[in-house]
């Protein structure tokens, strides 16, 4: 299989300077505020998309690069090693990071976003509109973290997968 590239489409602003200390999930980044700057030859790109009240960021986990994968980690909210593909640990095979932020205003080619989890200059890959409709399942289970998902609010990035 031919090897695939990606292109960013802008760059993600936050309060955020490195990976210790920020919040590792948008739910745990409630408070904080950034913005999305899309480069001027996709702003056309964003028509339409001030009407939804979140979206979704797809980036490049650019500071995980170099880093040897492990398949096995031991997740921020766990004490146990877990594997790499029941995590969302920023080390992986391919360094794609995921969030779904709120959407506040848009300014040109500036998204105004809250519940960022992500760190300054990080490239933006895509954003996708989120719908409740198409997005939310029933049923859900969440295997290990069910008894681990209320430690999420205090829950930060201590440096483990950085150092």
């Amino acid at each position: 299989m031919k090897n695939i590239q990606f292109n960013p489409i802008g760059i993600i602003h936050s309060p955020f300077k490195e990976p210790r200390g920020t919040p590792i999930q948008p739910g745990g980044g409630k408070r904080f505020e950034g913005t999305v700057e899309v480069f001027s030859e996709f702003e056309k790109g964003l028509k339409d998309l001030e009407g939804f009240s979140h979206i979704l960021l797809l980036y490049h986990l650019h500071l995980s690069e170099g880093k040897k994968t492990a398949l096995q980690v031991q997740p921020f909210m766990d004490d146990e090693y877990r594997g790499l593909f029941a995590t969302r640990a920023p080390n992986r095979p391919n360094q794609i990071g995921l969030s779904v932020v709120r959407l506040t205003k848009i300014e040109d080619n500036i998204l105004f976003v809250k519940d960022l989890d992500i760190i300054e200059g990080t490239p933006l890959l895509d954003i996708k509109p989120y719908v409740a409709e198409f997005d939310r399942r029933e049923d859900i289970r969440i295997g290990w973290l069910e008894n681990n998902v209320d430690k999420l609010p205090r829950s930060k990035d201590d440096g483990r997968f950085s150092e």
